[in-house]
């Protein structure tokens, strides 16, 4: 072989730096693209779409007490839409959550109650009880590997019985009773249902703690490394295992944090309305998903945000109150529901192949 066969170039060779061509590796996409594909631009621009429609359709919408109920509606579904979407990111879901929030208001009353303690005390032994049920329900799925949707559909089916009977067992009724007149609950109602003037508007401190939930739980997703397993246990346990990753510390801790978030609002809903009734909760657990899915989280697991899901609870807070300020038929909020459901997954689906074309 002579010397200039060595020398001559391969066919292959790359073009030298700043030729103008890039290949599929390098090559940027436009800053609007790139925008779009966050997971809640999306639900962003959808909120908006929703209140502006409203407040054209429904005049009384533009008030600041109509303003401030939609924000309250909104809280309470947006507080568990959180711990939702951080165990969806994780690739979970759990069935149970609806249920679950009235399995803990139903502790803190009738331990409270029946036992003539201070309503402190069922306080603290319901957030135990919240916080069990999600560790059971991590436990489970990460023991058997059984897929979540069967470990917390036996939670919740558990949850729904045991709230109906024991209730009735203990109470004689389907309701448990009256506890406003108990030694703690002004200062209960204080922590989570009281309400706050805002230019003669009164505000619920619901809405305070959920924008406050959001915000450590973007925090948390973006800035710590418990953030960064919870992408990577959603997007392939296994290699997050290889490299490291505590994936049952992680499972068990985000069904965990739905305990925390049932426990919640649960609190809230007792101290608010002074007793609860057992058989509800049922299909709420529907409303915290869909919220997290219409917020840009996919069921997939392993690409979501905190954010989005905040606005994915505004905007059913949105709709809900805006079909009755608007004069509507209530039963419509289903359709509403279902038509933004599916807007939000073909959303979504278009969003995952820009994210990850080349």
């Amino acid at each position: 072989m002579d010397m200039s066969q060595q020398a001559a170039p391969a066919v292959g060779t790359p073009p030298a730096p700043g030729s103008g061509q890039r290949d599929g590796r390098t090559a940027r996409r436009p800053p609007a693209l790139r925008l779009l594909a966050r997971p809640e631009v999306g639900v962003f621009l959808g909120a908006v779409a929703v209140l502006v429609f409203f407040l054209v359709a429904a005049p009384s919408v533009r008030q600041g007490s109509s303003m401030a109920t939609i924000l309250y509606q909104s809280s309470t579904i947006g507080i568990m839409a959180l711990p939702v979407a951080l165990l969806m990111i994780g690739g979970e879901f759990d069935l149970s959550a609806g249920v679950a929030v009235i399995t803990s208001a139903l502790t803190a009353s009738m331990l409270s109650y029946q036992l003539t303690l201070n309503v402190w005390a069922g306080v603290i032994v319901a957030l135990v009880v919240s916080l069990g049920v999600g560790a059971f329900n991590g436990w489970m799925l990460v023991k058997t590997g059984l897929p979540s949707f069967l470990v917390t559909l036996g939670t919740f089916l558990i949850l729904q019985g045991v709230n109906l009977a024991v209730t009735k067992l203990v109470t004689g009724n389907v309701a448990t009773d009256d506890i406003s007149n108990m030694d703690g609950f002004d200062q209960a109602k204080a922590l989570f249902a009281s309400s706050f003037d805002v230019g003669g508007v009164q505000v619920k401190i619901t809405v305070v703690w959920w924008l406050v939930f959001a915000a450590i739980a973007t925090w948390v997703l973006l800035r710590t490394k418990y953030g960064n397993w919870v992408f990577a246990v959603g997007g392939n346990k296994d290699s997050a295992r290889a490299v490291g990753v505590p994936v049952a510390f992680t499972k068990i801790t985000l069904f965990m944090l739905v305990g925390f978030g049932a426990w919640f609002v649960g609190m809230h809903q007792l101290f608010s309305f002074n007793t609860v009734q057992s058989g509800e909760g049922v299909g709420q657990e529907l409303i915290y998903i869909a919220a997290a899915v219409i917020g840009g989280c996919l069921l997939t697991g392993g690409y979501g945000s905190a954010v989005g899901p905040v606005f994915g609870a505004f905007m059913f807070g949105m709709v809900n109150q805006g079909i009755v300020y608007a004069g509507w038929n209530p039963d419509w909020f289903k359709a509403f529901l279902g038509v933004m459901l599916l807007g939000a997954v073909l959303i979504n689906l278009w969003v995952q192949r820009t994210a990850t074309r080349r």
